[in-house]
């Protein structure tokens, strides 16, 4: 009679917002989506995307999967797939990505660790040299 979804199937594709305006001191967390157009002042735990908007500003810790910012960003972020920076960004502090996308013009000024590149790097280093490959 009743359908039973997953919680996190009902919230596919909805997105929270903080509009323009609106300054939120505090934590956040959600299963969802969550877009920043105002400011947020604390912590963001987000298993979706997080969009940091032209106005939106972000300062403190950031967990998601993936990341947009247009805005500004102070802090230490961690995106487990994607950080992509548009042109109008500005991103300051510590940052651990899967991957990183920037625009021209964006301002990162930050240190950053990629978790994928980490394992690349050791599976190169333990690769014999073409000299030394036997057929």
């Amino acid at each position: 009679m009743f359908d039973k979804k997953k919680p996190t199937e009902s919230l596919y594709g909805k997105m929270n917002r903080i509009s323009e305006g609106t300054q939120l001191t505090g934590d956040i967390v959600s299963d969802a989506d969550f877009r920043i157009d105002g400011t947020l002042l604390g912590n963001c735990i987000l298993k979706g995307k997080l969009v940091i908007g032209p106005k939106g500003y972000v300062e403190g810790t950031v967990k998601c999967q993936n990341i947009d910012i247009e805005g500004k960003f102070l802090g230490k972020l961690e995106a487990i797939e994607l950080l992509n920076l548009k042109s109008s960004s500005a991103v300051k502090g510590e940052v651990f990505i899967g991957k990183l996308g920037v625009e021209p013009g964006a301002i990162f000024n930050a240190t950053c660790t990629m978790r994928n590149a980490v394992k690349s790097i050791n599976e190169l280093k333990n690769e014999p040299k073409q000299e030394e490959k036997t057929a």
